[in-house]
């Protein structure tokens, strides 16, 4: 049996997302525009676009104590209400099968939604708190108990 080698770019992906979660709080230092970051930023190829986050947000569709999934026109909405007015620049919102661990330690499936939205980095802090707001409101609305949140330094161009 052949020992399995990690190549070089999948244990540098694998070397960021360990750094994205390592480094705490729902945004890192990655996302801010501080002199590492901004480093990091000039070291990319080509050059192209502007420094902008790409956040990525993980809803899920499935209820506790037997109550229906969350309907496409209720997530929807939730989008026009309370998603669009923070992000009218634009959004991008995928269908998808989740799974995760619940607080009891079960796993769960269930139909969900992945959200990306990106911003210029320089405003990364003031949409962070909406960020958050969004998460919040989520997880009250329909008692969840966690959005996932992924956040992505990129270059953007429109």
């Amino acid at each position: 049996m052949r020992p399995i080698r990690i190549s070089t770019p999948s244990a540098a992906v694998f070397a960021a997302i360990v750094l994205l979660f390592a480094s705490g709080g729902p945004v890192s230092d990655v996302a801010f525009d501080t002199p590492a970051a901004s480093a990091a930023t000039r070291q990319t190829a080509g050059e192209q676009g502007s420094p902008y986050v790409a956040t990525h947000l993980y809803f899920g569709t499935g209820r506790h104590d037997g109550k229906p999934p969350i309907s496409d026109e209720e997530f929807m909405e939730f989008i026009a209400d309370v998603v669009t007015p923070r992000f009218p620049s634009g959004l991008t919102i995928q269908e998808g099968r989740g799974q995760w661990r619940d607080k009891e330690g079960d796993i769960n499936r269930e139909r969900s939604y992945e959200l990306t939205v990106l911003y210029p980095v320089t405003r990364a802090k003031t949409h962070d708190a909406d960020i958050e707001y969004i998460r919040r409101l989520y997880c009250e609305t329909y008692g969840l108990e966690s959005v996932g949140r992924a956040d992505v330094r990129a270059r953007a161009d429109f």
